[in-house]
């Protein structure tokens, strides 16, 4: 029986590492336009000169999410299919994934197709994949595997620590007012994702280690106990992300702390020394 864990590019990650037997793990890309350049959200995409062009146009540069064909490849090559969107109040990604399921569904209807709208992005993701390829190497059904995925993402959580509000306010994602202001006074905001998906900011304040303090803070009152995997994402801010895994690190000793860097369409909205953590 194969298996076949794929997700949109908000997964930071492009690799499984141990993958089980008859398991494949792919990546279908965002791709992200900056005037007439197209950026495909791919291991090989340089996020440093993604941003500098970002920076540089004046104009509104987009994101456009996969298509259900390129979905669709994915789930052709697989019987069990797993596969992992960034939150539908968000983008457009799990429609697309849900359109090709659809599709595919009605070329072979013995397929297994399963379609988690995280309902966030970034390391909720990647934790979700490498549960996913684990629970296979241990044999799980299909069913167990996409009941403890939903439980897992369920009990989840994310924050986002960003100093600039540009993409987020020119694509809708926040309101202009709050991205506006937060701009003018070189705030450092905290957003957290609420029930449905959407971002809410919470907390702002001037300086990183402030916000930083602030993280840990929330991680403790959300019941954070050192046991559940965190990832930290940050986009061109390895410093600031090292601090926050340190700060971690010296309260709960125990707990699995990883530190990557935002791949493109995490990059794009968090912008230069955004930082994304999920726990």
């Amino acid at each position: 029986m194969s298996w076949m864990i794929v997700s949109d590019s908000s997964c930071e990650i492009r690799t499984l590492q141990n993958l089980a037997a008859g398991v494949s793990f792919a990546i279908v890309p965002f791709k992200i336009n900056i005037g007439e350049r197209e950026y495909v959200d791919l291991e090989t995409l340089d996020v440093a000169d993604m941003i500098r062009a970002m920076t540089e146009y004046e104009g509104v540069s987009t994101s456009a999410c996969p298509s259900p064909e390129e979905w669709a490849t994915y789930y052709r090559e697989a019987d069990n299919v797993i596969a992992l969107t960034i939150s539908s109040n968000l983008s457009g990604s799990y429609n697309a994934a849900i359109a090709a399921r659809h599709m595919v569904l009605e070329e072979s209807p013995d397929k297994k197709i399963y379609v988690l709208d995280t309902l966030s992005d970034s390391g909720a993701l990647a934790g979700a994949a490498r549960l996913a390829n684990q629970l296979i190497g241990e044999g799980k059904s299909f069913d167990e595997v996409c009941s403890t995925l939903k439980e897992f993402n369920d009990a989840g959580h994310i924050m986002f620590a960003l100093c600039s509000f540009e993409n987020l306010v020119k694509n809708g994602r926040v309101n202009r007012v709050v991205g506006f202001i937060a701009g003018r006074l070189h705030m450092r905001v905290l957003g957290r994702r609420t029930q449905d998906g959407r971002i809410d900011f919470f907390y702002k304040t001037r300086g990183e280690f402030r916000v930083l303090a602030r993280i840990v803070e929330e991680m403790e009152r959300t019941g954070f106990d050192g046991t559940r995997p965190v990832m930290i994402a940050h986009c061109l801010n390895p410093e600031g992300a090292k601090k926050l895994q340190e700060e971690i690190c010296g309260k709960w000793p125990k707990a699995s702390v990883d530190v990557v860097p935002c791949a493109g369409l995490c990059s794009f909205y968090a912008q230069d020394q955004g930082i994304i953590i999920t726990y």
